[in-house]
């Protein structure tokens, strides 16, 4: 039995793992409170997660009917992601095992969302006698890349983001065309009702070998789009074909780079979480994408697309399996750790 937390950005989550199978995933969300920032605010943040951790652990033990002396091991996101936010639960999972005398493990949030599209059923749980080798796409506000997932634990990084994640550039087009934070999906809505091919934006580094994303130029040619045509946001129709296209551009980079990765490293297997994947057209072209190739697809389910320590749990249950090394107590956390680095 393993209790996990999440606190690497603005989603305060405890979860209660039991050999593969998620008990409990409770999430407190702050989006409302850092709607009329129009992003989120670090130290709002971290004032948020501190009085939330306390009642959602509780409220995850709670529902699945363990109590505290069950545990068996104390998991916690060690980074990335805001540095006091991320403090927050870290050394909050410290105490924890601590105080239980129970074996503590610090997980990379990107690795935890590698295997989140393995998890599916009710009640949800890892089914990793499925796993295959497979390329993965994590795309979210904060990050877009592609990773080559050899075995279990065991990845190669492909490409990443050079500037803008496309989870950012859904948003900050969001805010350049009025929509309210966080954009993203309300401009995924929006665009149902819209013309994708209406205006033309770059797809940025489309045509590139690399497996890198960057998103910035296209945030910046909407910037350059709207000068030019103002009356664009003053017409419904004119509006949801803006986010369709815009859509349609983030897309296509994200579905063609990823299918060209998958085609190069010679595996069958297509995987994809993280926030972004929650966007009905990647889902959409991305499962039409793979059923033309052959390939199999595994998506995240939605409620672990965005942050949540079920993965979190998932991820460190797996590696204790697997004879991983406990992560010292005086260990701390870890804003900038590159997936792919071993924590100091």
């Amino acid at each position: 039995m393993l209790l996990a937390l999440e606190t690497s950005c603005d989603e305060t989550s405890a979860a209660v793992i039991s050999q593969g199978v998620i008990l409990a995933n409770v999430i407190s969300s702050q989006t409302q409170l850092h709607a009329e920032y129009g992003g989120v605010v670090p130290e709002l943040a971290t004032r948020e997660h501190l009085r939330n951790l306390p009642p959602v652990v509780k409220g995850a033990l709670a529902k699945a009917n363990v109590k505290s002396e069950m545990l068996k091991a104390v998991a916690a996101t060690q980074g990335p992601g805001l540095p006091n936010a991320l403090m927050a639960g870290f050394k909050t999972g410290q105490a924890l095992a601590f105080a239980l005398d129970v074996r503590f493990i610090g997980v990379h949030h990107h690795e935890a969302h590698l295997y989140s599209p393995w998890i599916s059923g009710s009640p949800p749980r890892a089914r990793f006698e499925e796993f295959v080798p497979n390329v993965s796409l994590i795309v979210s506000g904060g990050h877009t890349m592609l990773v080559h997932v050899r075995g279990e634990l065991e990845h190669v990084i492909l490409g990443s983001t050079l500037d803008d994640a496309a989870g950012e550039c859904f948003d900050k087009t969001a805010k350049l065309i009025g929509l309210p934070y966080p954009g993203g999906p309300e401009m995924d809505r929006l665009a149902t009702d819209g013309d994708p091919n209406a205006y033309d934006f770059p797809r940025p580094l489309l045509r590139e070998t690399s497996d890198d994303f960057s998103f910035a130029g296209l945030k910046t040619s909407v910037r350059y789009f709207l000068q030019r045509n103002p009356a664009v946001l003053e017409n419904q129709q004119s509006f949801r074909d803006l986010c369709a296209s815009v859509q349609a551009a983030i897309v296509e980079v994200l579905v063609t780079k990823t299918l060209r990765a998958t085609r190069r490293v010679g595996v069958r297997c297509v995987t994809a979480s993280g926030g972004v994947t929650c966007n009905r057209r990647l889902r959409g072209d991305l499962q039409a994408a793979c059923e033309r190739e052959g390939f199999q697809l595994r998506l995240a389910q939605p409620a672990l697309c965005t942050d949540n320590a079920a993965m979190i749990g998932i991820l460190a249950e797996r590696k204790l399996l697997h004879g991983n090394d406990a992560t010292d107590l005086d260990s701390d956390a870890l804003p900038n750790w590159q997936l792919g680095v071993t924590a100091a």
